[in-house]
């Protein structure tokens, strides 16, 4: 029988419960410090406990013997590099060599220049900030680490304290880009190879610490602390766009799918998530992309507004992916 198993953060709970209810047996590799955690949830058939994720490729032979599928999520890219990623002998859903463009930012740059999408200029050099710009660390970091700067002088002076801070080594972790300004919205997609066909899933906001927490303090104080906020993600909140604005999200996850069968073999198959801002004339800028499911898509565990116009039942991201996979085993 069929399993499917993922890393036991993220969105795990959300991946196996869709999992169950679409009748396969479940599979948790979870980490010691978070055993008692996970067992709350009887959903959940067997765990696997392991010190750190980095022991994935140790579990090898028992997720085997499980015929076991693995979901990636931002665990899994956070913990894992692209070259250990790929080296997995266990069947991952989706497709994973496209995790490296996710992680790889100059890759990732081209993957959306490729795809005709509205991207942010891209700053070489620390010596040409000019305006305001967003410092960001490769890979899934989750916001932690990312600074704003508005100069040389600022960027170094940030970079430096990041250092000291062992967040960074140095600028080589580092990938600019001008600032967007504009509504933050992440676009949540799935795009099934079996129909061919692109689904839009839902729409969520981010809350990230400490930069959400400072516009309650007043800018007179907030001159006086000396802080780099974080972008560090903490939740998110659900977001409807208005209906005018579909027609064009639909577009890009399109002109996204197609781009990404030409660059990165099979394809961008799965879930998938265009990470932007709108501006005051409703133009999406993506700023990113995520090849996998994202943390979004746990506010919709019964469904999204955009789900439901899709299935007459509860479909959350989860048991879409395990729908999809009892399809292609038909």
């Amino acid at each position: 029988m069929t399993s499917i198993a993922t890393l036991g953060s993220h969105c795990a709970l959300q991946v196996l419960k869709g999992a169950k209810d679409e009748g396969f047996k479940t599979i948790l590799v979870c980490e010691k410090k978070r055993e008692k955690l996970y067992r709350r949830f009887k959903f959940i058939d067997k765990l696997i406990l392991v010190d750190t994720f980095s022991e994935l490729s140790e579990c090898s032979s028992q997720l085997k013997d499980d015929d076991a599928i693995i979901i990636p999520h931002g665990t899994l890219i956070s913990q894992m590099n692209s070259s250990q990623i790929e080296s997995i002998k266990i069947p991952v859903f989706g497709n994973k060599w496209i995790l490296r463009w996710e992680s790889d930012r100059k890759m990732k740059e081209k993957l959306m220049v490729e795809s005709n999408l509205n991207v942010p200029k891209t700053i070489h050099n620390p010596k040409d900030i000019g305006t305001l710009v967003i410092a960001k660390r490769h890979g899934a970091a989750g916001g932690k680490g990312y600074f704003l700067a508005t100069s040389e002088k600022d960027y170094n002076k940030k970079r430096d304290k990041l250092i000291a801070q062992g967040i960074i080594k140095g600028d080589n972790d580092l990938y600019l880009q001008e600032y967007a300004f504009g509504v933050s919205a992440y676009l949540q997609y799935f795009y099934s190879p079996l129909t061919e066909e692109l689904e839009f899933f839902g729409v969520d906001r981010r809350y990230e610490s400490d930069i959400d927490g400072l516009g309650r303090i007043p800018a007179l104080q907030q001159m006086d602390i000396d802080l780099i906020p974080s972008f560090n993600v903490i939740g998110n909140s659900p977001m409807v766009l208005r209906e005018s604005l579909l027609d064009e999200v639909y577009s890009m996850g399109e002109r996204f799918v197609d781009t990404a069968k030409r660059l990165v073999a099979p394809g961008m198959n799965g879930p998938f998530c265009l990470e932007g801002v709108y501006d005051d004339n409703g133009k999406f800028t993506t700023f990113e992309f995520s090849a996998r499911i994202v943390a979004g898509t746990n506010l919709y565990v019964d469904g999204s507004p955009y789900s439901t116009f899709l299935y007459d039942e509860p479909m959350s991201m989860g048991r879409r992916i395990a729908r999809e996979i009892k399809k292609a085993k038909k």
